[in-house]
């Protein structure tokens, strides 16, 4: 559970259908912060209610009949791919991965795009609105703004099939 507390997960809470001897020791084995035994479904969708209320953002993992209320109704719902079909349905993301540790390079891969997106979208704007700019002002001949506007497209493009992360990054070994 440290590497989600890591990637920005404040607190793993598992829901379980399961006896509380076997919620316990599977709680402990993991390290959760928090177990509930004994969960029906509709339980497990009022816990979601519940936090979402309190103003939390909630990631659900889950892969049976069970969780799929729950999944439903988390701000992100993950299904496991080897799962209940109703749960790969209801889900947002389906991960074929039995490696939960795969969430976490999800969630920096995710993160690392949107900054990418973001940094691109910020540049574009800027760069051609100062070519606009440059070229109402007749500073910039059309001309020269089409192939400043052109080359930066070219070199933008090209930054983007830089990877996100680099390989050892991506197969989860210390950096």
């Amino acid at each position: 559970m440290s590497l989600l507390h890591e990637a920005g997960v404040r607190k793993v809470v598992m829901l379980t259908g399961d006896n509380h001897a076997t919620a316990a020791a599977i709680a402990d084995e993991l390290g959760v912060d928090d177990y509930r035994a004994e969960v029906l479904p509709e339980d497990k969708a009022a816990f979601i209610r519940a936090e979402q209320t309190a103003g939390h953002k909630i990631v659900m993992i889950g892969d049976g009949i069970n969780d799929a209320p729950a999944l439903s109704l988390a701000d992100v719902g993950v299904a496991i791919g080897s799962g209940a079909s109703i749960a790969r349905e209801v889900a947002d993301i389906t991960i074929e991965a039995e490696d939960l540790r795969e969430l976490v390079l999800l969630r920096r891969l995710s993160r690392l795009l949107m900054g990418r997106i973001e940094r691109n979208y910020r540049f574009v704007m800027g760069f051609n609105g100062a070519l606009i700019a440059l070229g109402a002002v007749g500073v910039l001949q059309p001309a020269t703004s089409a192939l400043l506007h052109n080359g930066s497209t070219l070199l933008l493009s090209m930054d983007c099939l830089t990877p996100l992360l680099r390989e050892s990054e991506a197969k989860g070994e210390a950096t």
